[in-house]
């Protein structure tokens, strides 16, 4: 009777340990997608509405660019910042170089300041979450289409903003970190994988 005991036991702490190594890989995108949907913590809304058409203002968008210390591109902004019609449709573009004599695969995260901006701003198609692999030396253009509603100058919340930053950070994706024998220093999107990879 005991011995049953302990398989039900054993039996419930592997499925609950199970349950916890999947939460951990689900949580990132589950997160990501939370945040895409609602604006949470800076995040521009992804795909969705079409711009309304402008109303006559205007705001001003600055671009800015970061790359991970883990992956060796350059990779910035080809404008960094434009005055745009609230409301209407809009194209911005980055580029990055690999600067490795071998390929490179990274990926983007991206964020909007102020954050209580975030909801207001919509990208429609951009490269984020996406992996993205350069050749040695390869140079890429990497577009992005987004607009700003222009509610974000009737809300009360926000109606002060004149100045939003979109911020893209490039990294190297796992994958490609775990090939190179870095994924502790690949970044911040492998939060609650480079344990379980690890083992």
């Amino acid at each position: 009777m005991r011995n049953r005991g302990n398989v039900v036991i054993a039996s419930a702490f592997v499925a609950v340990m199970l349950g916890m190594v999947g939460l951990s890989f689900a949580a990132v995108p589950l997160y990501r997608l939370f945040c895409a949907a609602t604006g949470f913590g800076g995040t521009p809304k992804i795909g969705g509405l079409n711009a309304p058409g402008g109303n006559g203002e205007t705001i001003k968008v600055r671009f800015n660019a970061d790359t991970n210390p883990g992956l060796p591109w350059k990779f910035g902004p080809v404008q960094r910042n434009v005055v745009l019609p609230l409301g209407e449709d809009q194209l911005a573009f980055y580029t990055a170089t690999n600067l490795a004599n071998t390929p490179v695969t990274g990926m983007a995260l991206y964020n909007v300041t102020p954050e209580k901006a975030a909801k207001y701003f919509h990208k429609t198609a951009c490269f984020c979450f996406e992996q993205q692999t350069l050749q040695p030396n390869q140079t890429m253009e990497f577009p992005i289409s987004y607009w700003v509603d222009p509610a974000i100058a009737k809300d009360p919340a926000t109606r002060d903003v004149k100045e939003i930053t979109l911020s893209y950070t490039f990294f190297r994706s796992m994958e490609d970190a775990a090939r190179a024998g870095a994924l502790a220093k690949a970044g911040p999107h492998t939060a609650g994988q480079t344990n379980v990879r690890a083992n």
